[in-house]
């Protein structure tokens, strides 16, 4: 066992997908801090009436990933996760002539639902492209180039805020539209690895839910991605409006953490080869208490340029915790997943996601209400269930069992049912 993971080399196959998700990664870094702006500079809503359409549409976009779990499964990831792209597309498009709030739920709707179905075909596209032992190192390489085309669109976002017009606001809207074109046009000379069928496709839906094995993973994904919520939710409105710190203070922490992900995870994923992958997020979830831990000294502290560096120093520890984990997670998920289901497997894992990012805004809004020891405490004792679920899926997951960069045995079955498999087609 080496030491280090092995440098994979880039394939047209691979660099036409790196270019795909760097292009919408783009889009994507450009719009999303601008939102909430956009509809209020653009139609005559309150924040009140827009933040209720775009929650309803998050709300209604639920249940998208897990139903197209099983066309990923019977066609290939390739061209349901164009299509979830191309409805991106068209939703943003349509941002450029709403103008109630109805509208705005239906074209956010396409927009939730299409990154919904686009997270749950990326790991089932990644795990076909990179080979077993190098999949670390592929998820870590597109999580940081992803992070650094969500930091060039926020810089496009901020020229945007600047300009402060109608007319700036509609170009960050082509921008992202545009993007997501490119990324589907790229996406066409991806090969489409169709899962072949065989006693391992038996079961369906009924299999995955009744795999306990892989819904420990998922257990441990949702409290993982809750975790990753606290940056764009808890994190600036702690340091602003709790603490009192100067507004830059939270652009701040959320550049460090793109930086530090940009440009770090793939150094320290290659330093990872011939760790337990289980204790790997172990040591992620212990980051993530750290982390919380200096969020709740910086309270302590009287001086506000001290109580800035605490607050920076936390959440680079926390980030560090987001560096170790994201890609062993990923690839926990996909590799837990017999191939010709992993479809839907994936699907129920970026469920996980979808509901922590329903639940963490009210969830964290209402830690911040009742005060710095509550919220940092409770945060912190997540990140304890964290480490332990993440010890569990050690136990039951072989995936989990496996060294980074090592090759693990073919994919174990699922949990044996009581009962005769479903239909393949359920």
């Amino acid at each position: 066992m080496t030491n280090s993971v092995r440098t994979a080399r880039p394939t047209a196959r691979h660099s036409r997908f790196v270019a795909a998700i760097v292009i919408e990664s783009i889009g994507t870094g450009a719009f999303i801090p601008v939102t909430m702006l956009y509809f209020l500079a653009t139609t005559s809503l309150t924040l009140t009436q827009v933040g209720a359409a775009l929650t309803t549409a998050g709300l209604l976009a639920l249940p998208a990933g897990p139903l197209v779990g099983g066309l990923v499964d019977r066609y290939g990831a390739r061209p349901v996760l164009q299509t979830a792209i191309l409805a991106q597309a068209l939703g943003f498009t349509g941002y450029l002539a709403v103008g109630q709030a109805w509208q705005i739920a239906v074209f956010a709707w396409l927009n939730s639902a299409g990154r919904a179905v686009f997270f749950g075909c990326y790991g089932v596209t990644v795990t076909a492209l990179a080979e077993p032992g190098r999949r670390e190192y592929w998820f870590g390489l597109l999580g940081s180039v992803r992070n650094v085309g969500y930091a060039v669109g926020g810089l496009l976002s901020a020229v945007a805020v600047g300009i402060g017009t109608q007319g700036g606001y509609a170009a960050v809207v082509i921008v992202n539209a545009l993007s997501n074109v490119a990324a589907f046009v790229l996406m066409r000379a991806v090969p489409n690895s169709r899962p072949e069928k065989g006693r391992d496709a038996a079961g369906g839906w009924r299999r995955v839910l009744r795999d306990r094995r892989y819904l420990s993973v998922v257990a441990h994904q949702l409290c993982f991605a809750l975790s990753l919520f606290v940056l764009n939710i808890a994190i600036p409105v702690y340091a602003v409006d709790v603490l009192g710190l100067p507004g830059w203070t939270a652009g701040a922490a959320f550049t460090l953490n793109t930086l530090l992900v940009g440009f770090g995870q793939g150094v320290v994923v290659g330093r990872l080869g011939g760790r337990v992958r289980s204790r790997v997020l172990v040591a992620a979830h212990a980051c993530f208490g750290a982390g919380y831990l200096l969020f709740l000294g910086a309270d302590r502290v009287t001086a506000i340029a001290l109580a800035v560096a605490v607050v920076l120093l936390g959440a680079a520890v926390y980030t560090f915790g987001e560096i170790l984990g994201s890609p062993v997670t990923s690839t926990v998920a996909a590799e837990s997943a017999p191939d010709a289901l992993r479809g839907r497997y994936l699907a129920l894992n970026q469920l996980a996601v979808t509901v922590a990012g329903a639940v963490a805004p009210v969830t964290l809004s209402g830690l911040l209400s009742t005060g710095a020891a509550a919220t940092w405490l409770t945060l912190a004792g997540v990140a304890a269930l964290g480490a332990v679920l993440a010890t569990v899926t050690g136990r039951v997951a072989p995936a989990a069992q496996t060294r980074i960069g090592g090759v693990r045995p073919s994919s174990p079955p699922a949990v044996k049912d009581p009962a005769p498999p479903a239909p393949a087609g359920s």
